[in-house]
């Protein structure tokens, strides 16, 4: 089995060996078209014959980012000590400017410093956009002109959900050069890009290819949807541009997949259609803005599908509705399955954290939902995702990343194995008649024919272990379920309390 590995294509740190460069030569393919495709011209047949005088215009708005920044040195395993020499060694000077350079004597610290790729979007304000990854945790940042010139950057803003930085030069004195942004919906699988960087910290190089694929998932994050390029993309293109043939950028190159670290022609680009929002949002305010649901969110697969009485496995299935949250008001409720979002058709799970994330915070939305069989619209007014993480962090100490694009703050009510769980409180109590003396997570609903449903689980009980671990809460029951379909296991042991406080163990199958 070939090992894959995706790495981020960050700058490489100055120093170290030299590496050796191998050069090649691309030939155009050497066949002819078929007839059915007599009425393309030789050029589009072919590919463009010189992308010489697009790269000339292009090159002077690409730039080097040069950063540094100051770690502590360390005496631990993976510092050299100081070796102990006679008195008088003829090595004593040797080995102490050799120890002191390195920062290994005494935990001093040393800089360390590191190249990536950015490009210019406003020559008058100077406003360079490139990778978070590239800049995250630098001291000083740089920023290097195809000229020559080299000007400090100040940082705009910043967010880790996308990979994207956006960075400001003083460009007074300067003649600048820009490139904007083009539509990178319009792109095709088979449309001829260039991507222009700084790959080994060899300074402004271009490169050719296509467009090998979109829409692709690498688990990068909440939002990926990248398009996938065989232009060369290696350590030190990240940030970078990649070019249409009109000369507007439809990507950033970000990441690769190489078990050497080179490029191998599988090549990454956050598409300009998601970066734009992202750019503006960060040029205004200094940081995103997000619209927030408030779900947590899981695949609606066939076996869910037919459970639901739908007639195709398309939509996301709400698990788990937040605290506090925009539908934290019966709206929303576990088991739904969302299929359309102010108007966008949720293809798959993967749709409506997107959908969400580009709408406006406050913004009323229509929702269309699968509720027991049936379709309804309910109407959503968003809160901000920011918000919803500092939820989280202050109930959890740490927000909880999750597919669904919301942060994990604890959830009100949950679904699982076929059953619907809520927090036990006064009013559970009260509706189920649930005595003070239990406690747990009470069942408030059981799905017709689930697996819950077969082995005699009713609304009203109260789950208080799973595998012989005490829950609390809706999110302990959530994620003590997904721990136990990591480990590989078929059923989950569950003990339940009856409304007097007897208590039983029942098995439920989880597949």
């Amino acid at each position: 089995m070939t090992r894959k590995t995706l790495l981020r294509a960050t700058g490489m740190a100055l120093g170290g060996t030299a590496a050796a460069l191998a050069l090649g030569l691309l030939a155009a393919p050497a066949f002819a078209p078929p007839a059915a495709a007599s009425s393309m011209s030789a050029a589009a047949a072919n590919g463009p014959a010189s992308v010489a005088d697009l790269a000339e215009g292009l090159l002077g708005a690409v730039v080097n980012i040069s950063t540094s920044q100051t770690v502590k040195g360390t005496e631990g395993p993976g510092a050299v000590p100081m070796p102990q020499l006679p008195e008088g060694s003829p090595f004593q000077d040797f080995f102490d400017d050799f120890f002191k350079d390195r920062g290994n004597r005494g935990g001093g610290s040393q800089k360390v410093q590191s190249l990536g790729s950015g490009f210019v979007i406003d020559a008058e304000q100077g406003i360079v956009v490139t990778n978070n990854h590239v800049i995250a945790d630098a001291d000083d940042i740089e920023v290097n002109f195809s000229d020559g010139t080299t000007l400090k950057a100040t940082l705009v803003g910043t967010d880790t959900k996308t990979d994207i930085a956006l960075l400001k030069v003083d460009p007074k004195g300067h003649k600048l050069t820009a490139v904007k942004f083009g539509d990178s919906a319009k792109m095709r699988i088979g449309d001829w890009v260039m991507a222009i960087g700084n790959p080994f910290g060899l300074g402004g190089s271009v490169t050719l290819g296509i467009v090998s694929a979109r829409n692709r998932d690498i688990n990068s994050g909440p939002y990926d949807d990248f398009i996938q390029t065989d232009a060369a993309i290696n350590r030190g293109n990240s940030g970078g541009p990649l070019f249409n043939m009109n000369g507007e950028v439809i990507g950033i190159n970000t990441a690769i997949i190489s078990p050497t670290g080179g490029s191998i022609g599988i090549g990454f680009a956050i598409p300009s259609e998601l970066a734009t929002g992202v750019v503006d949002q960060l040029r205004e305010y200094g940081e995103t803005r997000r619209g927030w649901l408030g779900v947590r969110i899981q695949p609606v697969t066939a076996d869910i599908a037919e459970s639901l009485g739908m007639t195709s496995a398309n939509g996301a299935l709400v698990a788990g509705i937040i605290k506090g949250g925009p539908v934290d008001n019966g709206s929303v409720q576990p088991g739904d399955v969302i299929i359309k979002f102010d108007g966008r058709d949720i293809r798959d799970m993967h749709d409506l954290p997107r959908a969400v994330a580009e709408s406006p915070v406050g913004k009323s939305v229509d929702v269309v939902i699968v509720r027991k069989g049936k379709e309804q619209t309910v109407t959503v007014t968003l809160g901000r995702l920011e918000d919803g993480e500092k939820l989280a962090e202050g109930e959890n100490g740490s927000p909880d990343g999750n597919k669904g694009g919301d942060e994990a703050a604890p959830v009100a009510t949950a679904s699982v194995l076929g059953m619907t769980v809520g927090e036990l409180n006064e009013a559970t109590r009260t509706k189920f008649g649930i005595a003070a003396s239990v406690s747990g997570v009470v069942i408030t609903d059981v799905a017709k024919d689930s697996a819950a449903a077969e082995r005699g689980v009713q609304p009203g009980d109260v789950i208080t272990e799973i595998a012989q671990e005490s829950v609390s809460s809706p999110k302990d029951v959530m994620d003590r379920i997904g721990a136990l379909k990591e480990q590989g296991r078929k059923n989950a042991l569950l003990m339940l309390a009856s409304k007097t406080g007897e208590l039983r163990f029942v098995t439920v199958r989880m597949d």
